[in-house]
């Protein structure tokens, strides 16, 4: 099935960026030892507390970034105008009681927090009303805030309808808010770590790019309320997160009547869904402001600084505004490898250069897509031959099969749609055979030395 849509691909000087630092040009193995370095972060304390200390605003709003948003408010900046005059000019705004109590915060407007309380009170959005209960507590009567919090209570008393990523996101939300110790205790202990860690290390667990929005505010909520760093149960997934979502982003961007888009990957026929592309740009500035630190997400900072970017729209500008740090540094994705294995996913991307008209390819789920000339492509597992994308050769793999590098220099190589997780046996010519297991997406991954005139074999291993 071939789809097309109108992206636009432009052309793109090196690096035209005022404000980035730019590093000196990585080495493609240094670069790629520096996504797939074991993971630095802290291991888990042996006893944890599940109590929220601190007074309100709670959620996102800490000191700091308050500070940041408030600047940007005194210097005017273009996300600041753009929020005004949205908020101000009573447009109809996607999410009214987010967008009303964020900006009556910063303006400190308490007209909009009026109407935030207003809307948090007559209806049942979980998730809104925590941000109004928390972010508004100033100006609620006492009534409204034994009202809103009873609303929450009485939401989290509720076993949850599902157990996916936003809705135990907004559980989390709101037992911040309250302070609902034993909430946050299960869905630390019970779901997250029971049911979605263990699928992030070994590439069962799955969610989408729309929900990957979610994930990040869960994580700021829970480790802003209750100090535990959920990454910390996952930490190869989240460590090569990053360099992932730069390289799962078609080349081309799409032209939208407030501003351009980068859309990630998808399946389904018709045009991108520009939500999901926004909320994929949320998900990214969410990613930077929890970790401004680490080198994985400086690249990430350095993919978002481009201003035709910045999203405009009634939705889009609230998450713009909340979470963009345009006085953070970032480092020029032109550094990156153009391959990324996403090794604890199971997935692959690739890309032949990083100007708007490159050619891409990504495989996860079992699913091959191409783009090429502004067309999406999707292809199937059978295919015979392989494919070279910016000097990194895929091969479709079978359980049995044979191929030949006859490669002069240094080559990285991918076999993909193998089995899952399984034991395979690679012989190389006048080389012992050895073994090596696939991970969660059914990829091999080789680092070929030059060789020429010598065959590899991979064979599916016997079970023990």
């Amino acid at each position: 099935m071939t789809e097309s849509f109108n992206m636009r691909p432009q052309t793109t000087a090196l690096c035209p960026y005022d404000t980035m630092i730019i590093v000196p040009p990585l080495t493609r193995r240094a670069a790629l030892a520096t996504l797939t370095a074991a993971s630095a972060y802290p291991q888990q304390p042996q006893e944890e507390e599940f109590q929220v200390y601190g007074d309100n605003p709670r959620l996102f709003l800490n000191a700091r970034r308050l500070r940041l948003l408030k600047r940007e408010r005194e210097r005017t900046s273009v996300r600041w105008m753009q929020l005004e005059t949205l908020v101000a000019g009573k447009a109809q705004m996607a999410e009214p009681g987010l967008a009303h109590a964020l900006y009556s915060v910063v303006a400190a407007n308490n007209d909009f927090a009026k109407l935030a309380i207003q809307f948090a009170l007559t209806n049942n959005d979980l998730r809104q009303q925590a941000f109004v209960l928390d972010w508004c507590q100033p100006l609620l009567s006492e009534e409204q805030s034994k009202l809103l919090t009873a609303k929450l209570r009485q939401a989290l008393a509720t076993a949850p309808a599902k157990r996916d990523i936003p809705t135990m996101r907004d559980r989390a939300l709101a037992a911040v808010v309250v302070g609902h110790k034993e909430e946050l205790e299960k869905l630390v202990k019970q779901w997250w770590r029971k049911e979605v860690a263990p699928g992030l290390r070994n590439g069962s667990y799955r969610y989408t790019r729309e929900d990957s929005y979610a994930l990040f505010e869960m994580l700021h909520a829970i480790r802003d309320g209750i100090q535990i760093d959920l990454r910390e149960d996952a930490p190869r997934y989240f460590k090569e997160l990053p360099a992932y979502h730069i390289l799962s982003y078609y080349p081309a961007t799409f032209p939208a009547a407030e501003n351009e888009y980068r859309v990630p990957f998808y399946d389904g026929d018709g045009e991108p869904d520009l939500r999901v592309a926004a909320l994929a740009r949320a998900a990214d500035l969410a990613m930077v402001a929890f970790d401004t630190n680490a080198q994985e997400t400086q690249f990430v900072q350095g993919w978002l600084i481009h201003d035709r970017f910045l999203m405009r729209g009634v939705f889009g500008i609230v998450y713009e505004f909340l979470w963009a740090n345009p006085y953070q540094p970032g480092l020029s994705y032109y550094h990156l490898p153009l391959s990324m294995h996403a090794g604890a996913a199971g997935r692959l991307a690739l890309r032949s250069s990083w100007e708007d008209d490159a050619t891409w390819f990504h495989y996860a789920d079992r699913k091959v897509q191409f783009f090429e000339e502004g067309r999406r492509k999707d292809r199937g597992l059978n295919s015979p031959a392989p494919v070279e994308i910016g000097g990194t050769i895929v091969h479709f793999g079978r359980d049995e099969m044979k191929f030949q590098p006859a490669n002069a220099e240094l080559q990285k190589a991918y076999v993909i749609g193998l089995a899952p997780n399984a034991r395979y046996d690679i012989e190389v010519d006048d080389e012992e055979i050895i073994e090596k297991r696939t991970d969660g997406g059914g990829i091999l991954e080789f680092d070929f030395p030059p060789m020429q005139d010598k065959s590899v074999r991979i064979k599916r291993a016997k079970a023990e």
